[in-house]
């Protein structure tokens, strides 16, 4: 009889694996932070609730045939350092610009187009005022001068605030350097840019009301403000630092949806060996005198790693992953006065044919390839913001529509459409109602505002998709369904973000960052949190 190999009819447990990350969460700065820390030799996990990767770029058949960019659905932030150095162009990245960029059609009939053309865009905005047609080059110059600046800082890792070891006074003084050579005129341009209402600074440069509304609403997108209220010019500012095909401020669709913007990051960290699980929802983050140790699955499983990165926002990642022992109290107490209510609500459409405006009949036309906006002036957009102030959703909102079938066909079955309508506002935290109550009367309240405009909407759109502040939340993990993870305003941006002494993407627990939207420079697919973030891991 043969002798028994050794450790025969012994049971052997398994050693748990060990990774040098483990990232929690596959939106794109995620996938982003995962695919640096793997390119530089790291063994790297990444955990993702749902079954698919991109978190609030994805693309998904909401019906039969109609594949959909359920949240995100357009791209200009993407920033072009990381689509170089992640090759995304090589993993199918293909984006086609938007040409016109906005239609906006008006009660009184007239309408108003910007275009790639520069010449065609001074001749709308002449039809308004000669005026403005003679100052918008200027503005333009003057937006491209300010992201110039501030542009660099995006992938910038923010000073410690307060400066805490004399390296943290060189660090003000790197950064202060940026600034040497300004004039007078850019440095008050700088403090007005991130101090006042996109309202109030489109009122310095022009005075046709058509055209303030049309670029305001950059000012006011996914923000818990008004165009009058401090702070959004900021945002415009923020909306316009990206490009698509070299154009600064332009925007574009990308070939496929949304989610080929995850999917090409998601194809180039696992070319560097990233490791991508889904369906793998994380339960909690492992801490062990004062540093991570790893996660535990809410299916039990726990998996250890030197480094954690979260991807979630900060009230997700603090409040709920890390046991508040393990947290400093004042860190803790200002978590919890994270300001992140969500305001914005997108409805999906599947369309039997295109919407016709009163304003310019006929489709297909040029309006239904650009960004249509329905607000008449700002003063409309201002009152929409009233109405959200009081916990109401708008009753006369504003309304972004963008029809991606015009540019890829394959997105919907042969001669259908879908289309998006993005709007503000739509107050997370309502009064004296529920949104899973309000959830469809309000849609039809919406299909009603974009009828004053496209009769046709109710014939045409066969079925729709709302998806609400709570909808956000429950689908996409986002807190109060805040689209920008926290609200982007002065107090909660740069060094302060998420809090103050706690913006260079290490976290209060040894080996834990922070890689998410709440992490600087905030919102949008914009790449550069997971980018700094990873940086950042890396330099440890």
């Amino acid at each position: 009889m043969a002798e028994p190999s050794a450790g025969a009819g012994l049971q052997l447990k398994a050693m748990p694996q060990t990774y040098d990350a483990i990232i929690i969460g596959a939106g794109h700065n995620g996938l982003v932070a995962a695919a640096y820390l793997a390119g530089a030799g790291r063994k790297v996990l990444l955990l993702e609730r749902r079954e698919l990767v991109g978190g609030c770029a994805v693309t998904e058949e909401v019906w039969p045939g109609f594949r959909v960019s359920t949240a995100a659905y357009l791209t200009s932030l993407l920033h072009e350092r990381i689509i170089r150095d992640l090759e995304l162009e090589r993993f199918g990245y293909r984006v086609d610009a938007k040409d016109p960029a906005f239609f906006s059609p008006f009660p009184d009939g007239r309408t108003l187009f910007f275009w790639q053309d520069g010449r065609r865009t001074l001749e709308e905005i002449g039809k308004f005022s000669r005026r403005d047609a003679e100052r918008f080059p200027k503005y333009e110059q003057y937006l491209e001068r300010l992201s110039a600046i501030v542009e660099p800082l995006l992938l910038t890792t923010p000073p410690e605030f307060p400066p805490r070891a004399a390296g943290d006074y060189l660090d003000y003084l790197r950064l202060l350097g940026r600034f040497r050579g300004l004039g007078r005129a850019d440095l008050a341009a700088l403090v007005k840019i991130f101090t006042m209402s996109a309202a109030d600074l489109l009122d310095e440069w022009f005075e046709s009301d058509e055209v303030k509304v049309t670029l305001a609403t950059d000012g006011v997108i996914g923000a818990n403000a008004g165009p009058r209220s401090p702070g959004t010019a900021y945002i415009l500012l923020h909306h316009c630092m990206g490009g698509v095909a070299g154009k600064r401020g332009l925007w574009g669709f990308v070939r496929g949806g949304m989610g080929a913007v995850s999917e090409a990051i998601a194809s180039s960290a696992r070319s560097r060996g990233a490791r991508i699980r889904t369906g793998a929802a994380v339960e909690r983050i492992l801490v062990q005198d004062g540093a991570v140790q790893g996660v535990a699955l809410e299916s039990g499983e726990e998996i250890r790693a030197r480094q954690v990165a979260s991807c979630l926002d900060p009230v997700q990642t603090f409040l709920r992953l890390v046991e508040e022992r393990h947290l400093d109290p004042e860190f803790v107490s200002g978590i919890r006065k994270w300001r992140c209510e969500g305001t914005s609500l997108k409805i999906n459409f599947a369309l039997e044919a295109l919407p016709e405006f009163t304003a310019l009949p006929g489709a297909p036309g040029p309006q239904h390839r650009a960004t249509m906006h329905i607000c008449p002036n700002i003063e409309y957009v201002e009152r929409a913001w009233d109405d959200a102030k009081y916990g109401r959703p708008s009753h006369s909102p504003l309304i972004e529509l963008t029809i991606p079938t015009l540019y890829d066909a394959s997105l919907a079955p042969p001669g259908k459409h879908i289309m998006g309508a993005f709007l503000q506002y739509a107050p997370y935290s309502l009064r004296e109602v529920n949104w899973d109550d309000l959830r469809e009367s309000y849609a039809g309240r919406v299909m009603d505002v974009i009828a004053e405009y496209a009769p046709n909407i109710r014939s045409i759109a066969a079925a729709w998709q709302v998806l609400t502040p709570l909808d956000l939340e429950r689908r996409f993990g986002l807190t109060h369904g805040n689209i920008f993870h926290g609200e982007m305003t002065l107090d909660q941006m740069f060094f302060m973000r998420p809090a103050a002494g706690w913006a260079r993407y290490r976290m209060p627990v040894r080996g834990l960052f922070l890689c998410g939207s709440g992490a600087h420079p905030g919102g949008g697919v914009i790449g550069a949190p997971g980018h700094n973030a990873a940086r950042e891991m890396l330099k440890r």
